[in-house]
């Protein structure tokens, strides 16, 4: 089991809704993106300072959205996440989108990052210091 980090709070407003009445797909994806920006935060690897500390970026390589269960107009979610598989110049994590009240799954995100040299513009190994502190977020399986 890995550790879990809130990383955002959100509501669904009616303009968030297709045809059919519940919030179209299009706007999972805003929601589960800028948790990701708080999830590095979280980690204490601030994109901002992600470049001047190691040299690095990071780039999504893989994002997978998968749907569980509809959300309407009125519903507040929580997006969680954990850090699920550390490479040599990747790193995997897993976000949730759960129901504030009844924390119920509506949602689920698998993300892969790679690290990115802004000067190359190739994927870079991992710096040791960026994967140490993330295999602190990883409790041993």
């Amino acid at each position: 089991m890995t550790k879990r980090l809130e990383l955002l709070r959100g509501v669904v407003h009616p303009w968030h809704h297709d045809h059919f009445g519940h919030m179209n797909v299009r706007h999972y994806a805003p929601f589960f993106d800028d948790a990701t920006y708080h999830l590095w935060t979280r980690l204490g690897l601030a994109y901002r300072d992600m470049q001047a500390d190691h040299g690095v970026h990071l780039v999504t390589a893989q994002a997978t959205t998968r749907f569980v269960q509809e959300l309407t107009a009125g519903d507040l979610i929580v997006i969680d996440g954990s850090v699920e598989k550390l490479g040599t110049k990747s790193c995997s994590f897993h976000l949730r989108m759960l129901h504030a009240d009844t924390g119920a799954i509506h949602a689920t995100y698998d993300l892969v990052e790679v690290i990115f040299d802004p000067m190359t513009r190739k994927s870079a190994p991992m710096p040791q210091a960026v994967q140490a502190q993330l295999e602190t977020w990883m409790v041993a399986q």
